[in-house]
């Protein structure tokens, strides 16, 4: 079984390796802060750092510290508590930047280990003479997922040579003053273009996981800046093609469309069981229509409550990740879904898709931008960022907010936009006061309802208007508590469940009478009332007045019937137990006295005396 599984787990690697290997031949740009030394003179001087993918970058800000170097655990790969150390600055004191060396473990382990020592930033010195690297969270690592999304502080590489000058200095006494400048990273133009290059896929572990609340926690936000023209967003998702030898492998058919030409990985690592990559690619495929099909009724921001809706209500873990329950979150949202089925295509035809096509070409690096290697990626105007959505709650939606509002508050100071932007980068129940005001909502349920589910009769509705965008969940009403999924049902539930809108049970108004299903109990069962048949939810079938009248003739004559028979039956008895009593009589008397019809027995004594 054991060599199965590993047997399994080496194709799949070795597949997807000889893939990347043919397809990624272009350029990665490693994204970079400014790192400047303002003491000692020795090695004063700006240099570049890489800055890691994983905590927070302190887009358009800047933060001066002193740089420490730890006598023990210099890679950083244990506790510093085991070793008595810490980098707590003491009150007044400028902060503490550690350094620790590369290897032996994880970058991210030696950040979260100089992070509960109080370090507020971490500079890691490369130990090999190459160019600098974009440090790289671990993709599927349990125990690195539980201290990856608590990670809060900035960190960064240093190439070799730069890391030596620093250890150099430090060890000759001398204090090290640097300065981490993200300022440049952040370009401000009058309209931010952002693009979010992320995948349909969740069950990629971690970073599906993050991603995902960061699309449920933004939504707000991005739709807000969108409806203003403050920002004008893209989305893209990673495909890749499959190597003309392998095209009528199993591997590829199952992960990959239009034979071969777009594959995704496949999403459980197995290609014997659960969904494939094809499926995946089909989805990304889906969404990338519905972003074009929203952006032609000149209404993109649809995009983000698609997508929401569908990670809610389409999970591959309760297996509905499927086109039945994407068509079901489409119709919800009123958009055309014919229009969206043409812009997909043939998945099965052997020639290029033009939406997939497009995407291909667009991961391919421009200028200052680099290929699209890495998921997520965010570019802004052109320009890539990452380390931005590892944070739990709202954190990570408030950085990127941050930098996405930089270039436009200069300009709507004051404007209600960006006060609802700002709310929505809140974590709820922090958010000030004034986030709560009316002022401040999004009025997407003023539009089809915004897809949710409403009772159009009781005007009750799912949808609720926040700060945040839309959110369809069932309500409360006069105390009754509704249940269902917000979007295609919502059942009043529980006691006087039955005075609100007939508990969603069949009802009837007959000749002033109201016939109702509803039973007010908490079980919630709807059942027909009598002289109905039906299930009680949807019909209830009455008898016709035909049918009454005949179900009261065939009472009366089997009532008559009966009547007859019990006559007949008691005249019979009575004429038969008359004569037998007649009989019995007769018997009785014949014994006793003579009757008329017997003639007289002689009396021998009174002769035999004469």
């Amino acid at each position: 079984m054991g060599c199965s599984i590993r047997l399994k787990v080496a194709n799949l690697l070795g597949f997807w390796l000889l893939i990347f290997t043919e397809v990624v031949v272009g350029r990665f740009v490693v994204e970079k802060n400014s790192l400047r030394v303002t003491s000692p003179e020795s090695i004063k001087g700006t240099h570049d750092s890489a800055i890691g993918n994983f905590g927070i970058p302190q887009y358009g800000g800047s933060m001066a510290g002193i740089v420490v170097y730890p006598k023990d655990n210099r890679k950083g790969c244990k506790n510093f508590d085991d070793f008595g150390i810490s980098f707590k600055a003491k009150p007044g004191a400028m902060p503490n930047f550690v350094l620790v060396d590369r290897g032996d473990c994880f970058f991210a382990l030696k950040v979260w280990n100089a992070q509960n020592a109080g370090a507020a930033a971490v500079l890691v010195a490369d130990d090999l003479d190459e160019p600098l690297i974009t440090m790289d969270s671990p993709e599927e690592d349990a125990a690195a997922a539980k201290y990856i999304v608590n990670i809060t502080i900035p960190s960064a590489l240093v190439d070799k040579s730069f890391g030596e000058k620093l250890k150099k200095a430090i060890s000759g006494g001398d204090m090290v003053n640097v300065n981490l400048d993200w300022r440049e990273a952040v370009p401000h133009p009058d309209r931010v273009e952002y693009e979010l290059w992320s995948n349909s896929n969740d069950e990629c572990g971690v970073k599906c996981d993050m991603l995902m609340e960061f699309v449920k926690d933004f939504k707000g936000a991005a739709q807000i800046l969108e409806k203003g023209g403050y920002t004008q967003f893209t989305p893209h998702y990673i495909t890749w093609y499959c190597p003309q030898a392998f095209t009528i492998s199993k591997q590829c058919k199952s992960q990959c469309i239009n034979h071969g030409r777009y594959c995704a990985p496949d999403p459980e690592q197995d290609f014997s069981t659960g969904y494939e990559g094809k499926d995946v690619v089909l989805e990304n495929l889906r969404q990338l229509c519905v972003f074009r099909v929203a952006n032609e009724t000149k209404k993109p921001w649809i995009w983000w409550d698609y997508v929401t809706d569908f990670q809610i209500r389409c999970p591959m873990k309760e297996k509905k990740y499927n086109k039945e329950c994407a068509d079901g979150v489409i119709k919800s949202l009123g958009l055309d879904l014919k229009k969206i089925e043409k812009c997909m295509g043939d998945p099965d035809a052997d020639s290029d898709n033009p939406v997939l096509k497009e995407e291909q070409d667009a991961q391919i690096g421009k200028g200052s931008r680099g290929d699209v290697t890495i998921l997520p990626t965010l570019v802004v105007n052109n320009r890539q960022y990452r380390g931005l959505f590892v944070e739990k709650g709202n954190s990570h939606a408030v950085v990127l907010i941050s930098f996405l509002l930089m270039s436009v508050l200069y300009r709507e100071i004051g404007k209600r936009c960006c006060l609802k932007a700002l709310c929505a980068g809140f974590e709820e129940t922090t958010e000030p006061s004034v986030c709560l005001t009316g002022d401040v909502e999004t009025n997407e349920c003023l539009e089809n309802n915004g897809g949710c589910w409403q009772d159009t009769t009781a005007n009750i509705t799912a949808c609720k208007d926040t700060f945040r965008g839309r959110v369809c969940e069932c309500p409360v009403v006069n105390g009754v508590q509704f249940k269902g999924d917000g979007y295609s049902s919502c059942v009043a539930s529980g006691p006087g469940r039955c005075k609100i809108s007939h508990g969603g049970c069949w009802h009837e108004n007959r000749n002033g009478i109201t016939f109702s299903a509803c039973v007010d109990t908490e079980e919630g069962k709807c059942t027909c009332p009598p002289g109905f048949r039906g299930d009680g939810v949807k019909s209830c079938v009455g008898k016709t007045t035909a049918e009454v009248k005949s179900a009261w003739t065939a009472v009366w004559i089997i009532l008559i019937g009966l009547a007859m028979a019990a006559g007949g039956a008691y005249l019979v008895y009575k004429y038969r137990l008359r004569s037998y009593m007649d009989s019995e009589i007769r018997a009785i008397m014949a014994q006793y006295m003579p009757l008329d019809s017997q003639n007289e027995v002689p009396n021998h004594v009174h002769e035999d005396r004469a």
